[in-house]
């Protein structure tokens, strides 16, 4: 009898993959400030989508889903997730604090998957939620502490825009878990989820060049030839190495495994993005700001490990 994915160990590969994903994930806000140092946050998208999308497209075929679910998800992550997240660092959001921002999703995640699809929040959800709260009341304190009126205002804006690019991850996760309940069946089978990203990849590309082109006017009209080699290094990571490999190997390992046993990865991601952000663009973290993320942590902790934590199932 073949062992069951939860019963299987981590191989050397797939601690490999983990250790990959979760530093390649964890540089991708880097990445994205050195890239809109010289691309504006949709000319930066539609570059990323066309990486994320080609060649792959000629070569997968597209995913036996109704059409809805593709669209739905290519607006909700491409134009939502990275049309706000990108916004957001163009307008003063440190990359250290917007890798630990997006892992609100997850709570973001939880909230809609009971509100729209009527799952029950179990204990341990209700707690990392609670913690959630505390961190957003740190963050809060964090402006209420600050003196320059401008900055305030600024900093606020760009905290809501990476609030609202996790809310827009939430839904694509809602979209994914519809479109998987619909492939052939209530179970999912059929459903690629490689070729489900690689085509709804097509889809935020017009958007981003149509708002690029009616909000930033000057984006199209020579910036895409001037810009220098190290940023389309940066659209090739953010396409190819962060959407692509990444994700190819985050699907593997939860062919592979149980799904809470690598859900806790994700852990690693903010942490890395974290340090990366002080260390490499010398962001500066308040004690408030350093609060809020100690909490998000927790609570990420919370939701991905109690029960294992506990030893025992969580009652509901």
């Amino acid at each position: 009898m073949p062992h069951s994915p939860a019963a299987t160990k981590f191989s050397p590969q797939d601690w490999a993959f983990a250790l990959s994903i979760v530093l390649i994930w964890g540089m991708n806000f880097v990445v994205m400030k050195v890239a809109l140092a010289d691309f504006t946050p949709f000319e930066l998208g539609a570059a990323r989508y066309v990486a994320a999308a080609l060649p792959l497209v000629l070569l997968i075929k597209p995913p036996k889903l109704h059409w809805k679910f593709v669209v739905l998800y290519g607006l909700c992550q491409g134009v939502g997730q990275f049309g706000f997240l990108f916004s957001a660092l163009n307008a003063g959001m440190t990359a250290a604090l917007a890798s630990v921002l997006m892992q609100t999703q997850v709570f973001f995640t939880a909230l809609f998957g009971m509100l729209f699809l009527r799952e029950r929040l179990g204990t341990q959800q209700r707690v990392g939620l609670g913690l959630a709260a505390v961190a957003l009341s740190c963050f809060a304190m964090h402006f209420i502490a600050k003196n320059n009126a401008m900055t305030v205002t600024l900093t606020v804006f760009s905290f809501m825009l990476n609030l609202l690019a996790a809310a827009s991850w939430a839904v694509s996760n809602i979209v994914a878990r519809r479109a998987q309940q619909s492939a052939l069946g209530t179970h999912g089978q059929g459903y690629d989820p490689l070729a489900f990203v690689v085509w709804s990849s097509l889809l935020p590309v017009l958007p981003f060049l149509l708002m690029s082109w009616a909000l930033e006017p000057a984006a199209l009209r020579g910036r895409w030839v001037d810009a220098p080699w190290q940023a389309w290094l940066a659209v090739l990571y953010l396409g190819w190495v962060a959407t692509i490999a990444a994700y190819g190997m985050w699907t593997l390992l939860l062919k592979r495994h149980a799904a809470n046993r690598v859900a806790p990865l994700s852990l690693g991601v903010p942490l890395v993005g974290l340090a990366a952000g002080i260390w490499l663009l010398g962001e500066q973290v308040s004690p408030w700001q350093w609060a809020g993320v100690a909490c998000i942590v927790a609570a990420l902790g919370c939701t991905l490990l109690g029960e294992r934590w506990l030893g025992r199932k969580l009652p509901e």
